[in-house]
């Protein structure tokens, strides 16, 4: 298991600084002088000059690579142009709402998806089947914002049982907050379970046709036994990958939901500070959804050797 974890370890660790460097290039190459865009175009050369030498922006590009590499391995993000306050404080204000919102979606999504796939594989080609399989078609060609916005006009607009937008904050109490965001979840969630009911049916019914399952039915157990103590377990490891993707896309795909619901999210922010050209917000958050993305690939690993040990042994 040590060697295992180590391999995973070396594989983040070099999949977050090959992140970074992207990350850095990228923005490097974008045209245009942030200094001259927050002085306005009217400035004076000396006072953009100025500005710059202020912002750190006229040192070299392997120095401020440096420097932003070192400053985020102490939590030292740096001042933003734009808002004037630490880039940290800023992220992790945001990170409040992104994250629960990340969670709750990725929460609905499992158990709609999960209870769909494992229904249509135990009624394969049944009506049951039929029908579980026409909706996910539905929920996976519908865009969420258009269906957030459906969700505005059915529950806030019609019903009034949710606020159209916005976010109380946390200081107002959890069950606010999360009332909040439930319209929000739900829209994140609906094509991220009907992609993950496809994947669940799939994976059971190729389990259901093992040799293990046959046999287990041939000694007495009943289907739903089988199901649960034989497919389920080996059904998950696809499961579970797409599910380590969907969290990580719903942690940074979450600018166009916000947007809708005016939520102060960190995608909001990413979206707010492209239209500052604050490069300095832009780059850490980027950053922090690679991270992220990085973090919860590496978790999957885990999970893998945890669910099927074949995969460790098979990894040394």
């Amino acid at each position: 298991m040590s060697l295992f974890l180590f391999k995973r370890l070396i594989t983040l660790i070099a999949t977050l600084v090959g992140a970074s460097i992207v990350v850095f290039l990228v923005l490097e190459i974008l045209p245009g002088n942030a200094a001259q865009i927050l002085m306005g175009p009217d400035a004076s050369p000396e006072a953009v000059h100025a500005l710059a030498v202020k912002l750190g922006i006229d040192q070299p590009a392997v120095q401020r690579y440096w420097h932003w590499v070192s400053g985020m391995l102490v939590g030292d993000l740096g001042l933003s142009y734009a808002y004037s306050s630490p880039v940290a404080e800023l992220v992790l204000e945001r990170l409040t709402l992104t994250v629960p919102l990340a969670l709750m979606a990725m929460s609905i999504t499992s158990v709609l998806a999960l209870a769909a796939g494992i229904y249509a594989a135990a009624r394969h080609n049944k009506l049951g089947d039929v029908g579980v399989m026409g909706l996910s078609q539905v929920g996976i060609a519908i865009p969420n914002f258009w269906f957030a916005i459906l969700l505005i006009l059915l529950f806030s607009v019609h019903l009034g049982w949710f606020a159209a937008g916005g976010f109380p904050g946390w200081d107002e109490g959890i069950l606010p907050g999360i009332k909040a965001l439930m319209l929000p979840a739900i829209s994140l969630a609906v094509v991220q379970s009907a992609i993950l009911a496809r994947i669940t049916r799939s994976a059971v019914l190729e389990v259901l046709r093992e040799d293990f399952v046959r046999t287990a039915r041939a000694k007495g157990v009943s289907r739903r036994g089988a199901m649960w103590g034989h497919v389920l377990r080996n059904a998950l490891i696809p499961v579970i990958t797409i599910m380590g993707l969907q969290f990580a896309e719903l942690l940074a795909g979450t600018i166009v939901v916000e947007n809708v619901f005016y939520l102060p999210g960190l995608g909001r922010l990413i979206f707010q500070s492209i239209s500052n050209r604050d490069l300095i917000v832009v780059r850490n958050c980027v950053m922090l959804l690679a991270a992220m993305v990085v973090i919860v690939n590496f978790a999957v690993d885990l999970l893998y050797a945890v669910i099927d040990p074949r995969v460790k042994a098979s990894d040394i």
